[in-house]
């Protein structure tokens, strides 16, 4: 099996087309298990966000996975294949680890640096297990991902390289209506985005803050963790009266603030509204509304907002030699790991030879005592032993370069070996094989 990505984000395609494809809830359900069926794929994990839809998958053929992936893609989405397919970016083996690690870091990002990423990897990672989906492969590789991202955030200052969405939106809000502080905000929903947008509104001392909520209890609970009040989503029209500035993200799907509720709101101040939903929670056509301003991912994209950070600083320069170094070291665990089946049938055709040649011994020379018995016994294994440990030292140290896969292949084809069944080999003989490949037998025997 091979790794394989399929995706498109705000470097390939509009935000108006990232919306048609973008998936949630049962769709996304509905769409793992969809691939996962495909004859070509094993495992498949989707990462759905404000910026990017990517499928990760583990296939047997590269056409064949990408095929299905993108087919399934249309149909989800209802764009045609000849419009989605142009902006569509495909990985394969090592691009696969490369991209996935550089996305986790946030080095891929709208915002450069941005440490949404980081949760959004690990709920696309949670959902594919719950909905068994992601098997040994891509549960490896996506926690690793996570890892290298939190290694990333930890050693350097990449969060420095630029704001995060919300922080650009104040900024930009800001400029409509001059200082933030002491102004009354309005969060609709209470998810991870909406918990990061209400907690930036008190770092830059917003104070009077309403959270909306399609479910009360999850607002009530966001509310009381910034000192706000909590309503119901169907309350939003009422407090658009009252704010200044509105932050949405629901992830419903469907535009929850629509033209004609904000034109019902009575005003006689300036309206300013961040749209960080995709697809869009505010109807686009809030603009025609005079003292009405309404930013949202498109206007960032089409603005190069949030893009600051990306050349040679050294933040990310940093980052992109730690995303390197961990690729490197990823890729050699992976090649090593892989010779691995290969040794375990190895040492367990050596040890069906050793005993069926002690059983014969016994069988020709029955006086022998037990104790020279056991002595005869220890010293073959030992001899079987020492000639197999600097093989499988060097089959292993090979194995970790580029077509190392090679050196496995001719100690399979040398010894005849079947590594998918090894019947003889026990937990054991594979902790063994394991600690030889380290080399810390090698010293033992020294």
């Amino acid at each position: 099996m091979s790794l394989l990505a399929v995706g498109l984000s705000h470097r390939t395609a509009p935000v108006a087309l990232l919306e048609r494809v973008a998936v949630t809830g049962d769709a996304l359900v509905k769409l793992l298990h969809d691939i996962q069926s495909h004859a070509h794929v094993s495992e498949v994990m989707i990462v759905s966000t404000c910026n990017r839809v990517e499928v990760y998958a583990d296939v047997d053929r590269f056409h064949g996975g990408v095929t299905a992936v993108t087919d399934l893609l249309s149909d989800h989405s209802g764009v045609p294949q000849d419009q989605l397919t142009r902006h569509l970016y495909v990985h394969y083996e090592d691009r696969v680890v490369e991209h996935l690690f550089t996305m986790a870091c946030g080095l891929d990002s709208m915002v450069v640096g941005e440490g949404q990423i980081l949760g959004q990897v690990r709920q696309s990672l949670r959902l594919a297990q719950e909905q068994g989906t992601a098997g040994t492969t891509l549960n490896e590789l996506a926690q690793q991902a996570l890892r290298v991202g939190k290694r990333a955030h930890t050693e350097t200052g990449i969060d420095r390289a630029g704001a995060s969405l919300v922080g650009v939106g104040l900024t930009l809000a800001e400029r409509v209506l001059g200082p933030i502080a002491g102004r009354r905000a309005l969060v609709v929903g209470a998810g991870s985005m909406s918990a990061l947008s209400a907690a930036t509104l008190v770092r830059a001392g917003v104070t009077d803050i309403v959270v909306a909520n399609r479910t009360f209890e999850r607002a009530a609970r966001l509310a009381q963790t910034v000192g706000g009040r909590a309503v119901e989503l169907a309350e939003v029209e009422r407090e658009l009266a009252g704010a200044d500035l509105v932050i949405s993200c629901t992830g419903a799907g469907s535009v929850v603030i629509g033209t004609d509720m904000v034109a019902r709101a009575a005003r006689e101040r300036p309206l300013f509204l961040l749209d960080l939903a995709l697809p869009h929670d505010v109807d686009p056509g809030v603009r025609t509304l005079p003292g009405v301003t309404l930013v949202d991912l498109e206007s960032m994209q089409e603005a190069g907002l949030g893009e600051q950070g990306q050349g040679g600083s050294d933040d990310v320069v940093a980052v992109r030699s730690i995303v390197a170094a961990e690729v490197c070291e990823y890729l050699r665990a992976e090649r090593a790991a892989k010779v691995t089946p290969t040794v375990v049938a190895l040492r367990a055709k050596a040890a069906d030879v050793v005993e069926a040649e002690l059983g014969r011994l016994v069988t020709r020379v029955p006086e022998i005592d037990g104790r020279l018995r056991g002595e005869i016994s220890q010293t073959v294994r030992r001899v079987v032993d020492k000639l197999l440990h600097e093989p499988t030292v060097r089959v292993k140290r090979l194995a970790a370069s580029p077509a190392g896969d090679h050196y496995a292949e001719a100690l399979r084809e040398l010894f005849d070996l079947n590594p998918k069944v090894p019947e003889a080999v026990t937990r054991a003989d594979v902790a063994e094989v394991e600690t030889d490949l380290t080399g810390r037998a090698g010293e033992e025997e020294a």
